[in-house]
């Protein structure tokens, strides 16, 4: 992946604009700080190597070189998305699980925001607001998924197994670029019907662990 691919794969998609970097320290960061100067609604900041990504929990998130798909979207706030911003992280992740969806795959959705395949981590999600006194201005999603083998880190540096599209395929991955697309276009239809319940239902739908017993360790204690 680089810029020239990139740009051609997505010109046919509506976007406000588009960020590209060799190396960065986190998509995130560029986006928000983006969005704070005025970017557009739909604007994307895209890396091929992330090195200070940042997950929930203040957790991080290393995006090797040429290995993964390391996406910013701005999106600047209509009223039915204020309304509903606590979807957000769905609308995220029922675009990221829809995408893999088209390409073979059967990804569920760890609540709130990891994707798995196989119940092993693909794809994590972060989404941030821009404020601008008491109002939320807009918002940055970021998304990391693992794309090729190589994007999987060592087993001992994390809390639950890891995966990537290459090794749950058994075979090459489509392009980054290409799965960039795909989930873009997918978050632009959701977005439509982020006050409909056909997004909560497909939200439901791909959940991970339905009707399972799960243990929930809180402050030490294992709760069942």
């Amino acid at each position: 992946m680089n810029e020239t691919s990139l740009k051609k794969t997505l010109s046919q998609i509506n976007i406000g604009g588009l960020r590209y970097f060799d190396s960065i320290g986190s998509t995130n960061d560029e986006a928000l700080a983006w969005a704070a100067s005025g970017a557009k609604d739909f604007s994307i900041v895209i890396a091929d190597e992330q090195t200070r990504g940042r997950g929930r929990l203040h957790r991080t998130w290393h995006t090797p070189k040429g290995s993964a798909l390391a996406i910013s979207l701005i999106l600047r706030l209509d009223e039915k998305t204020k309304t509903h911003l606590s979807r957000t992280v769905g609308l995220a992740a029922v675009s990221i699980a829809n995408s893999l969806l088209t390409f073979g795959l059967t990804p569920k959705i760890k609540w709130p925001n990891d994707i798995l395949l196989n119940q092993k981590k693909v794809a994590g999600i972060l989404v941030e607001s821009v404020w601008s006194g008491n109002d939320v201005d807009s918002l940055v999603i970021g998304m990391g998924i693992n794309v090729y083998k190589d994007s999987v880190p060592p087993s001992d540096s994390l809390q639950i197994p890891a995966t990537s599209i290459e090794d749950e395929l058994g075979k090459e991955s489509p392009a980054r670029e290409e799965i960039a697309k795909n989930v873009l276009l997918n978050i632009m239809e959701w977005r439509e019907k982020i006050s409909t319940l056909e997004l909560l239902k497909t939200w439901e739908k791909h959940l991970a662990f339905r009707y399972q017993q799960v243990n929930i360790i809180s402050n030490g204690e294992i709760i069942q």
